[in-house]
């Protein structure tokens, strides 16, 4: 089985909520009405493709990150971490000296 792509207003509206932003935003920044998107979240009304695409990449660009359904997880979104997280998480993980044997 190979990774199928998934997007629906499932996600959007997770994705949404995931990155912190209004309805109003994401329909602005995807030239679409708010009431529109807000529709497709609900699953009251469907997107074209193109405007699917609008929504998807908003969202990508604030953060999120959709996951494809595939054989070894389902579809689904994230929040990216952004590069200065990484570089802290960097450090944290050699925070109190390096590992050793715990003999408890």
């Amino acid at each position: 089985m190979k990774s199928v792509r998934i997007f629906n207003g499932d996600l959007a509206r997770a994705a949404r909520a995931l990155v912190g932003v209004s309805a109003q935003y994401v329909a602005n920044e995807s030239n679409l009405t708010r009431e529109e998107l807000r529709n497709f979240e609900k699953g009251l009304h469907d997107l074209s493709l193109e405007a699917q695409e609008r929504v998807e990449q908003s969202l990508s660009s604030l953060g999120a990150v959709f996951i494809a359904d595939g054989p070894d997880s389902g579809y689904g979104v994230r929040l990216r971490f952004a590069r200065g997280k990484i570089n802290s998480i960097g450090r944290w993980e050699g925070e109190g000296g390096p590992t050793a044997e715990d003999d408890v």
